[in-house]
């Protein structure tokens, strides 16, 4: 994801942590989210359903290096797993975060 700069940014990635399995992080490369869904289209022996007709992202990635290997949380500057983490996060950052309503 582009680096969040404004209190518009954060109250957005604070909409997006809000939802069910998705966290945030910032490490070394920037800001990521996470979505710890599963596919629709995983079969039951753990197979892509649609391999032949998948998305290009799934295309492109790898498992080489695979997220779920290790902790995050492990490598990251910043970890967030819900909408309080990352609202006290902004609390800190904004002194001015509780305002950016008005």
């Amino acid at each position: 994801m582009e680096t969040p700069r404004s209190i518009r940014d954060f109250d957005m990635i604070l909409w997006q942590v809000s939802h069910a399995n998705v966290h945030c992080f910032k490490d070394e490369s920037g800001w990521y989210l996470t979505s710890f869904g599963q596919c629709e289209h995983l079969s039951e022996q753990g197979q892509c359903g649609i391999y032949h007709k998948r998305p290009f992202i799934c295309r492109e990635h790898s498992n080489q290096d695979c997220e779920m290997d290790s902790e995050q949380k492990d490598f990251c500057e910043l970890y967030f797993t819900n909408y309080q983490q990352f609202d006290q996060f902004c609390r800190q950052r904004f002194k001015t975060w509780d305002k950016r309503f008005n």
